[in-house]
């Protein structure tokens, strides 16, 4: 488990000396072995989504030619922002290992708590949230649901 923490570590030093993102790792192991590199690479990627954790997946999938890795293991070097974590359920892991925590990370400028506050409803304001109808839209999903079943 150690060398798993030390090469996310590893990986979040690299992305923060070439100025890739901020100061997170993580790897995703199946069978003892890793199999998803990921470091932050929000600024170099110009996407808010680059996130060590979704960057560790995606490396994962793409090696594994699956989007299914519910046998393998996440190792950060953060607690999951709520995207991560939605993206490690998403994915099928079960199983996530990280060294600092939210707290932590706030105390360095990150602001993982906004979104937890939102999704504890302590934080509406944030985000307004509008649901339309659409015949299209729903014959789609319909449509969808018949061809897979």
């Amino acid at each position: 488990m150690e060398n798993y923490l030390d090469k996310a570590i590893e990986l979040a030093k690299f992305g923060v000396k070439n100025l890739e993102g901020g100061p997170f790792g993580a790897v995703v192991v199946k069978d003892n072995k890793i199999t998803g590199y990921g470091n932050n690479k929000v600024l170099k990627e110009k996407d808010p989504t680059a996130h060590a954790e979704i960057m560790a997946i995606r490396d994962a999938c793409k090696k594994l030619n699956t989007h299914d890795l519910k046998d393998c293991v996440i190792y950060s070097t953060s607690e999951p922002c709520p995207m991560c974590l939605s993206a490690i359920i998403w994915s099928n892991i079960k199983e996530i290992y990280f060294v600092s925590n939210r707290k932590e990370v706030a105390g360095i400028g990150f602001r993982d708590d906004i979104i937890y506050n939102y999704l504890e409803n302590k934080e509406k304001e944030i985000l307004k949230i509008h649901q339309i109808e659409n015949k299209k839209c729903q014959e789609l999903l319909e449509s969808y649901n018949r061809e897979l079943y």
